[in-house]
């Protein structure tokens, strides 16, 4: 085995297809998911009847003891994480700013950047030397909207995904000595049912023609390069962000 990989919001979409890809490709995965748990023992199943190992773990990552709880059955099942992809995200609803409410906020940042920032603790615990590890490798999932903005329909989401960024690279920097790498990928226009929200068929066909590559992209894209990230290829890769848009 390549070591122990959590992947957060794994059931579907682009971290159901990091969940595969890794197992493919020798790690024990963790599809860890919240309210989907149906779905992500589907992908935990789908992966044992490959060859693969896997678990499926119900928690919510904005919630600190239950954060504690899925690494606690991680160890106990798969061993201590070497991995981790940060890709638990919710949109919230569209709308303008003057119509977002307090509780929306929230709970937006509440599962996309405390989730990813209590995940990262339980990580680094277990691969920095100075708690026994031997090093180990971090992505997030960032967006493009954090560069574009979001305005007019999601800037609390955009707002939240420019704060992984920071993230990212501030965490790169405070845990390069213990070799612990962090990146992250920011996905563009990707086949998932997340573009439902944004509008469905009406916004891809909004969007398409400003893509250069002038298509969609596929959540196996994103995983690849997720997976690169998180490989010896890309061992003096630290810090970065790295664009799956198309060009966008």
């Amino acid at each position: 085995m390549l070591g122990t990989l959590i992947v957060t919001g794994a059931s579907r979409g682009i971290g159901a297809s990091i969940a595969r890809l890794a197992a493919a490709k020798g790690y024990a995965v963790c599809v860890n998911s919240n309210v989907s748990m149906d779905a992500a023992q589907r992908v935990a199943a789908d992966i044992v009847a490959a060859g693969g190992k896997a678990i499926a773990v119900q928690a919510d990552v904005g919630d600190e003891s239950q954060v504690h709880e899925l690494f606690k059955e991680v160890d106990c099942a798969l061993g201590p994480v070497t991995a981790l992809v940060n890709n638990a995200g919710i949109t919230g609803p569209a709308g303008l700013l003057e119509s977002i409410d307090g509780a929306t906020l929230a709970r937006v940042w509440q599962v996309n950047l405390t989730g990813s920032f209590l995940c990262a603790q339980q990580a680094v615990r277990r691969m920095s030397p100075r708690h026994g590890g031997s090093g180990g490798a971090i992505v997030n999932l960032s967006s493009t909207a954090a560069r574009m903005g979001g305005g007019g329909a999601m800037i609390h989401y955009a707002a939240s995904k420019a704060a992984i960024d920071a993230f990212t690279r501030g965490l790169a920097a405070e845990v390069g000595p213990d070799h612990i790498r962090v990146n992250a990928v920011r996905p563009g226009l990707i086949a998932t049912t997340i573009r439902a929200t944004f509008g469905g068929d009406a916004f891809d066909e909004q969007m398409i023609p400003h893509v250069p590559l002038r298509r969609i992209g596929t959540p196996e894209e994103v995983a690849n390069a997720v997976l690169w990230l998180l490989s010896p290829d890309a061992a003096y890769v630290t810090g970065e962000i790295m664009e799956i848009a198309g060009g966008l």
